[in-house]
């Protein structure tokens, strides 16, 4: 019998989702949970599975296409089997699948005032959530687009258009030059995947609509070493003994600094800053499809141990591409911290995720000279700490004692008590 592969709907808000890639083809055999297709949302990229065992008698959707979630995107089967029930009336976003299915989260929306366009029909204009959101975002008057997707439907890729015209004076694109030396082209254009346009999109915001500044310091970290040393010990004699990372730890110190700094644990809101009294802790998580910060609910709630699990199956799924985009959103969060010490980078300046109003940079270890006591010097680990804050929200004095409370927290932490070592 044949069984339809469905659209997934990832997360409440998401309406739409991008087909990016088919890696199977129509005629191709299939198990269950072969990987047909990947696609994306606003905020993520994921990978579809097979639901069954089968040939993939039909594919309705190419690469490219925006999709409404819920809907039959291909069918695996036996060999002639009729599939004409599973088949949309069309492929693509038509415009009875927007009067219908979509016509709710249709919008009369230009920037934030109501208007009845003449290219509007029924008096709502035709516009894809995800093109809707990202007008609103960049407060692009909807009703001077003209729509590219079927029926004359406003869809990503025509506010894209528009807002590269409208930025266009910001960087001329270069022109290119034949060199009388070479015989052929020595570059290659790779276009950008959704996911890198949203990335670049957010990085470029937060730089220009916030007023960013940077604060550096170090920690010793010789008790977060010995901790560590004496884990990987324990882990080998032990069963109850989990593997906590140093990374762990600096998340742990983080959370207890912010329960002493609630006003770093907020978001700037235009006219109010919202402070939070749980901490939902944002991770950067590098992954092939790009950066992804998912959050940590009630993260000031959980031991140590329980920290530990959250974050590693946090970033485990966002490498999977099986994150919940809701965990995904710059809001979900209300701090989060971004490592780069495994790179080796000694000081960086991290970039905020609005609406948020800090972000710490966690850095590489190097030795520095310390006195010893005694008059002996020596030379002792230290790790880099790159604060940046927002500082319509929090000024000079109020950062940098919050991070040297995360200094403190560092080398007074009591590592052998709380993990039982």
């Amino acid at each position: 019998m044949a069984t339809s592969v469905i659209m997934p709907k990832q997360g409440q808000s998401v309406e739409t989702c991008v087909i990016t890639a088919w890696f199977r083809k129509k005629g191709d055999y299939v198990k269950k949970g072969d990987i047909l297709c990947s696609y994306e949302t606003d905020k993520a990229s994921f990978d579809l599975e097979s639901p069954a065992d089968g040939i993939l008698l039909g594919i309705f959707f190419n690469e490219g296409e925006e999709v409404p979630v819920l809907t039959t995107i291909a069918v695996v089967g036996t060999e002639n089997e009729d599939i004409t029930q599973f088949q949309p009336e069309t492929t693509g976003l038509t415009a009875k699948a927007a009067e219908t299915e979509l016509q709710p989260r249709e919008t009369s929306l230009t920037g934030f005032e109501e208007v009845t366009p003449t290219a509007a029909v029924a008096g709502k204009i035709k516009i894809s959530p995800r093109a809707r959101n990202l007008a609103l975002k960049e407060k692009i008057d909807i009703t001077k687009l003209k729509g590219s997707g079927p029926g004359g439907r406003i869809i990503v890729r025509d506010v894209e258009k528009e807002l590269k015209t409208r930025t266009a004076w910001i960087s001329e694109p270069v022109k290119d030059v034949a060199s009388p030396f070479s015989t052929g082209p020595d570059y290659t254009d790779k276009p950008l995947t959704n996911i890198r346009k949203i990335i670049a999109g957010a990085m470029y915001a937060s730089l220009q609509n916030s007023a960013q500044l940077t604060h550096h310091m170090s920690a010793d970290v010789r008790k977060l070493l010995e901790a560590r040393k004496k884990i990987k010990e324990e882990i080998q004699t032990r069963k109850d003994i989990q593997d906590i990372t140093l990374n762990d730890m600096i998340c742990y110190c983080v959370i207890q600094a912010l329960k002493k700094f609630p006003e770093v644990n907020s978001h700037f809101l235009g006219d109010k800053i919202r402070t939070f009294e749980s901490v939902h802790l944002g991770l950067a998580v590098d992954t092939q499809r790009g950066l992804m910060v998912p959050a940590i609910r009630n993260a000031d709630s959980m031991s140590l141990p329980v920290l530990s699990k959250e974050l590693r199956t946090a970033a485990e799924a966002c490498r999977r591409g099986s994150i919940d985009p809701e965990q995904l959103k710059s809001t979900a969060a209300s701090f989060t911290v971004t490592n780069l010490g495994a790179y080796g980078v000694e000081m960086f300046t991290p970039v905020i995720n609005l609406p948020q109003v800090a972000i710490l940079g966690v850095c590489t270890i190097i030795h520095r000279p310390a006195d010893l006591g005694g008059g002996v010097m020596g030379f002792i680990p230290v790790i880099g700490l790159s604060l940046t804050y927002d500082h319509r929200a929090i000024d000079g004095g109020p950062a940098t004692l919050f991070l040297k409370e995360i200094k403190q927290q560092i080398e007074t932490i009591d590592l052998t008590t709380l993990l039982n070592l």
